[in-house]
């Protein structure tokens, strides 16, 4: 079994917890059978390696996932995309990737699914039979749908009848879903099973490739469309498996809160007696009290505060994406980072930065175009290089990083430093040209 897992989303419902490089999928905050906080990534992995030890997994993602993937999961297989383009590129690049790199038969069938589901067993179980409905019945494609427990607006449904696809809604009002429901309809999870050069015979109705390479080149050709308006709603030939379990979509805060063991989670939280059903995410390190505030969120990190009833939390996708600031903390394989301060203006800039780096990890050989740093190290002890020049340092030293200069940094017991950078631009992570 061939599964593909989507992660490109950067989960604008879960601001200011989750943004583009630390998306929704990669939050621990649901604790496993272990009592372990767990994210939504290692979750979906786990149960799908209990169902089909054998499957092999492979992970479609962007750039900026890439470190919060390689921290999570060991050893995944990723499809990198060149740039975020919705499902049906995604999928395209990864029936590509799975022809051409893994030598897969055009005939072979792959299984696609969301990276952050939240359900039981039993749906990663039927994941089998869903793949049964093109290898085994010929179908073109085959889905996964699910029972709905209440007559949602957020969701899509598949119109059925014993297990045969006529159609598809696309969130309709309630009163409508309700009708849906009777009739049978299921709710659409985003489960697809496809042969490869079905797929593929679809790309090429945009460019001509004959290689991985040569698709990847011209991904942004490809329609920015998801793959249920691009092949889906006109296909005929479709089955579906129903299952009838624990399903829920965990992207906005109401959802994810009914799921978490307590109501706050991080430190110098107080909440009043009188405030029932809030939950509290405290990433900071500054008090938080709650008073008289019930069936609400209270959620504060290094990008942001958000005070929300838990009714209208879903709602704050609109007001979030308004919000366009570089991402404030960031975790990478090295380590991790936080923005202490950020100014800009008269064409002068300066960003004040706190990093931690793991023992044994390093940051890449690399260099800088529009900026110098600055780094004081106030914990550990590592080996700078500079220029290709390597010197010792501890508590307490202070390196000089020109621009243009090259430069890395080894740490030898658990490192922290801040660094401060100066420019005449703003200052963006994209000003990193790694060498090694």
């Amino acid at each position: 079994m061939n599964i593909i897992l989507l992660s490109g989303g950067s989960g604008k419902r879960l601001w200011p917890l989750s943004n583009d490089t630390m998306s929704k999928q990669f939050l621990k905050l649901l604790k496993n059978e272990n009592g372990d906080y767990e994210s939504m990534v290692q979750r979906v992995m786990r149960q799908i390696h209990a169902a089909h030890p054998d499957a092999s997994i492979y992970v479609s993602s962007n750039a900026s996932q890439l470190d919060a993937l390689a921290r999570q999961l060991d050893n995944v297989e990723v499809i990198q995309e060149p740039s975020r383009r919705n499902t049906f590129p995604a999928i395209a690049l990864a029936a590509a990737y799975l022809h051409y790199q893994k030598r897969l038969s055009e005939s072979e069938v792959f299984l696609v699914c969301p990276i952050d589901a939240y359900a039981d067993e039993k749906y990663f179980e039927l994941l089998a039979e869903v793949e049964k409905i093109v290898k085994i019945h010929g179908k073109k494609i085959g889905l996964l749908g699910v029972m709905p427990a209440y007559p949602a607006e957020i969701y899509g449904y598949i119109l059925q009848n014993k297990g045969e696809v006529s159609g598809f809604v696309e969130k309709p009002d309630s009163k409508k879903a309700e009708s849906l429901i009777s009739s049978g309809a299921l709710w659409n999870c985003g489960v697809f099973a496809l042969e490869i050069g079905y797929v593929l015979s679809h790309v090429k109705k945009y460019v001509e490739f004959d290689s991985f390479e040569s698709l990847y080149g011209q991904y942004d050709k490809l329609p920015q469309i998801s793959i249920d308006y691009e092949i889906a709603e006109k296909e005929r030939s479709i089955g579906v498996v129903k299952y009838d379990g624990i399903w829920k979509d965990l992207g906005a805060w109401d959802t994810l809160t009914e799921e978490m063991s307590s109501n706050y989670i991080g430190s110098k939280i107080q909440i009043s007696k009188d405030s029932h059903n809030t939950h509290v995410l405290n990433m900071l390190n500054i008090p938080i009290i709650v008073q008289d505030l019930s069936d609400s969120v209270v959620i504060a990190s290094h990008d942001g505060i958000l005070v929300s009833s838990k009714a209208g939390s879903s709602s704050i996708k609109s007001l979030a994406e308004k919000v366009n600031l570089r991402p404030m903390y960031e975790q990478r394989k090295w380590g991790n980072y936080r923005v202490l301060d950020y100014k800009y203006s008269d064409g002068a800039s300066s960003l004040v930065k706190r990093l931690s780096i793991g023992a044994g990890k390093s940051i890449s050989y690399q260099y800088h175009s529009k900026r110098s740093e600055v780094w004081v190290i106030v914990k550990g002890n590592g080996i700078f290089t500079l220029d290709g020049v390597e010197s010792e340092v501890s508590q307490g030293s202070i390196v000089h990083i020109p621009c243009g200069a090259k430069h890395s940094i080894r740490a030898e017991t658990n490192l922290e430093f801040v660094e401060v950078q100066l420019g005449s631009a703003e200052l963006e992570e994209e000003d990193i040209i790694r060498i090694l």
